[in-house]
Formats: C-alpha cells, sequence, structure tokens
C-alpha cells in the first residue's frame, strides 16, 4: 500500500455484493430488517466501493463475514476481495472471513488464503456467526492467524443485524460482549485482535481489556464519531491513542461523514493523524516495508 498518497485508511468496509456469483436471497428478511435498522439499502459491487475510495483517496481494508452455518447464507468468496485488493494494491488490502464452525477445515482455508491470496487479515462476527470467541472450535483458525502474526477484527456490542426480527433473528448480542475476547487475547498472543465498533452497552468492558492486553486495538467504525461516549474519546486521546482506528462501517456510514463528525468530536489535533492513518499502518506492517 503507498500509504503515503493516502488521506487516511478506512479499517471496516464491507463487500456487499459478488460479481462471481448469483445473489443468495435465502435469509432475505435480515436484509430487510437491516435496510430498516440502518436506514440505508445501498450495496455497491465491490468494484464500485474501490472506485468510490480512490477517487477520495482513502485507503481501505475490506472484507466479508462468513456466516454460512448460522445464516445458511452462501458468503460473498474470500479470494472474490484478495483479487481486487491485488489490483489495487497501492490502497486497498484485503481480509478474510472464515466460518469458526468450520474448524480445521476452516483453519486449512485461512492458511492458504494468506499464503497463495496473500489476505492481511481476518474478520469475525461473534452475533451473525453464532459462537463464543473463546469457543474451542475457531481454535485452529486462530491458531494459523496467530502464527502469521496477523490482526483479527471481531465485531463488538449491540448488532443491527436481526434488530426489530422476532427473537432477533436468533442471534445472541452476549456472544460480542468485548469482555469474552479477553480470554482470546491472552491465548494467542501474537494475534492482534481488533474490537470494532463503539461496544455498546459494554464500552468501558472494551477500554479495560485493550488497557490491560498491548495486542488489543479499538475501531471506532459503525457510529458517527458525534454519538462517541465520552470515555471512549478520552482513552482514544490518552493511553489508547496508538491502538485506536479509523473506520466506517462503509456502505452503512460514508467516510466523508465520518470524518466530517470526527473533526468536532473532542479528538486532540495531535492524536487525530494517527487515528486516521498512522496506527493502521503500523498494525498493517507497512511502516517496514
Amino acid at each position: 500500500m503507498q500509504h503515503q498518497d493516502l488521506v487516511a485508511i478506512d479499517f471496516h468496509t464491507h463487500a456487499e455484493v459478488s460479481c462471481r456469483n448469483p445473489f443468495d436471497n435465502y435469509g432475505e428478511e435480515f436484509d430487510r430488517a437491516a435496510d430498516k435498522y440502518f436506514g440505508s439499502s445501498a450495496r455497491p459491487t465491490i468494484a464500485e466501493t474501490v472506485a468510490y475510495y480512490r477517487e477520495r483517496k482513502l485507503g481501505l481494508v475490506m472484507f466479508t463475514v462468513d456466516a454460512e452455518s448460522q445464516l445458511g447464507r452462501r458468503r460473498i468468496p474470500n479470494e472474490e476481495i484478495a483479487e481486487a485488493a491485488r489490483a489495487n494494491s497501492d490502497m486497498m488490502v484485503a481480509f478474510a472471513s472464515v466460518d469458526p464452525h468450520k474448524g480445521k477445515m476452516g483453519a486449512r482455508e485461512a492458511e492458504r488464503l494468506i499464503r497463495e491470496e496473500g489476505v492481511k487479515g481476518f474478520k469475525f462476527h461473534p452475533t451473525v456467526q453464532g459462537y463464543d470467541p473463546y469457543d474451542r472450535m475457531a481454535w485452529p483458525i486462530y491458531e494459523v492467524i496467530n502464527a502469521h502474526k496477523l490482526p483479527a477484527i471481531f465485531h463488538t456490542g449491540h448488532s443491527g443485524i436481526g434488530s426489530g426480527m422476532r427473537c432477533g433473528g436468533g442471534l445472541r448480542l452476549s456472544y460480542s460482549n468485548p469482555m469474552l475476547l479477553d480470554n482470546v487475547a491472552v491465548d494467542f498472543g501474537d494475534m492482534q485482535i481488533v474490537m470494532a465498533h463503539p461496544s455498546f452497552p459494554w464500552q468501558d468492558e472494551a477500554l479495560s481489556v485493550a488497557m490491560h492486553k498491548p495486542n488489543v486495538w479499538i475501531d471506532l467504525s459503525g457510529w458517527s464519531p458525534k454519538y462517541f461516549p465520552k470515555q471512549l474519546v478520552q482513552y482514544a486521546n490518552t493511553l489508547l491513542k496508538d491502538r485506536v482506528l479509523f473506520g466506517s462501517d462503509f456502505p452503512l456510514i460514508t467516510p466523508e461523514r465520518w470524518m466530517k463528525d470526527f473533526e468536532v468530536a473532542g479528538f486532540k489535533p495531535e492524536v487525530m493523524p494517527g487515528i486516521l492513518k498512522g496506527n493502521a499502518v503500523r498494525l498493517l506492517g507497512f511502516d517496514k516495508a
């Protein structure tokens, strides 16, 4: 990544539409509920997203969420995202998602995606994937990530997916309590854990884990910065300033809106460059290239 030429690096963007596989409308009720919750039905293709970020001189980390076991819905291929990242390596990085229920087979896939496809990290969504982050079934995949010393993003806090559906669509918010990642951080010390989003209603737990475990980071995606809890801004300005990352959750929130609100959300001018780009450069290892 030619990070010197970029305004910022968005550490949290979603692949929404596959150009390889036909749309899988199984479980489409989750889409309709999410549209209502987020007030948006935008689902750009990978190419459209890349073009959008390139025009704005922004870098991006992109991934899908493999929840085939829990939702019964075909995922967007990790290979498709990796191919786009290789074609746009000056400004894009691919993370992969492998359903933790796939165990050792998932670990084999993770190893192949790192070695053959060049993915630089992984994404997990405990609520949508339906598992406790410390469940041993996920350990074979974690062991691969840990061995390669790569980052893994974990959704934390409330989830808009399933919100408003009967029984929340069967999805359990408790799996996304950031305190559940404390044990993961202990046993996989070379895996850099990124807790995604302000972790409502467990913000203090997230800050505690990040303060205690130096391999834990926080990305600020999914909310406009003007709605951030005051303690999150306080710690991002001080003790955690080197482990906080800009993320938008695109296409649910645009980077323009996020960065505009970031300017007036109480962040210190001296820490803003690190949050917008410098911390991501270090976490992805581009400062050593």
